[in-house]
């Protein structure tokens, strides 16, 4: 078994593990290449159908290829999809920065579809690799009612034992990619032809690295116009993955608010 068959066994047990044991499930479904994973591998747990629901918190300013593949791809892979809109800028923290505010209105957004649905379990695509803030989180991360993180207070997960008991009104983070990395998300993506939104690949020496809101995103120096070139990119780059994303470098401050509050 190469690293790839290891990766993918392990977030298809942890995907059927979770199903198992909570419901009602969902899963968030940015339409990102990590997110986009996620739902291949939960098609492949479940025997080509996800079942349970998708949702995108949608704040109305998703990049237009990103609508357009959320479009096709809703009716290609029969998806039961939950178009959660995500409240309004005024409704944010007003102290924090303005590109953290735009970030807030997801976790707000999220706050309300859980509170709404009654979700015990919700899905994410993050990898410790990408922030150093995601390398403290658990496989099944417990949040709060208010839904905070607490970090220094987490269950231990040792071969493969995972706590899925939860307290009235709190939920569970589950992250079945939290192992992988970049270069294995690509390395997946190339084996399986998984699909992903255009914008990855470089167009007049630009391309996404990282997909977000049309205002807080930007895209990145780069001639890499196929996975072949993306996955020799990552190799050697040491430009951090989200160095598109406008809101990371907000001040320290403002990302901790974000993340007590319960910022994804």
């Amino acid at each position: 078994m190469d690293r790839l068959d290891h990766l993918e066994s392990q977030s298809i047990f942890i995907l059927r593990e979770a199903y198992a044991r909570l419901d009602p499930l969902s899963m968030l479904w940015s339409l990102g290449k990590d997110s986009n994973v996620m739902v291949w591998l939960a098609r492949k747990a479940f025997f080509g159908r996800v079942p349970f629901p998708v949702v995108l918190l949608d704040t109305g300013n998703e990049l237009d290829e990103v609508y357009a593949f959320r479009d096709e791809y809703v009716k290609t892979w029969d998806l039961n999809y939950i178009n959660a809109e995500c409240p309004a800028l005024e409704e944010t923290d007003p102290t924090l920065p303005l590109n953290s505010r735009q970030a807030a209105r997801k976790t707000l957004g999220l706050k309300r579809i859980i509170a709404d649905r009654g979700f015990q379990g919700i899905f994410l695509g993050i990898r410790r690799d990408e922030q150093a803030v995601r390398g403290k989180e658990r496989v099944f991360s417990p949040r709060d009612e208010s839904g905070t993180w607490d970090y220094k207070d987490q269950p231990a997960e040792f071969w493969d034992q995972y706590k899925t008991e939860i307290p009235p009104d709190a939920h569970l983070r589950i992250h079945p990619l939290l192992a992988w990395t970049e270069v294995d998300i690509w390395r997946y993506i190339q084996r399986e032809h998984i699909p992903v939104v255009p914008l990855y690949f470089a167009r007049d020496g630009w391309r996404y690295r990282s997909l977000g809101e049309k205002d807080i995103t930007r895209p990145i120096r780069s001639d890499a116009s196929t996975i072949e070139e993306i996955i020799a990119e990552l190799e050697t780059t040491r430009q951090p993955e989200r160095a598109g994303r406008t809101m990371d470098h907000d001040s320290e401050d403002a990302f901790e608010r974000l993340r007590a509050s319960g910022y994804m």
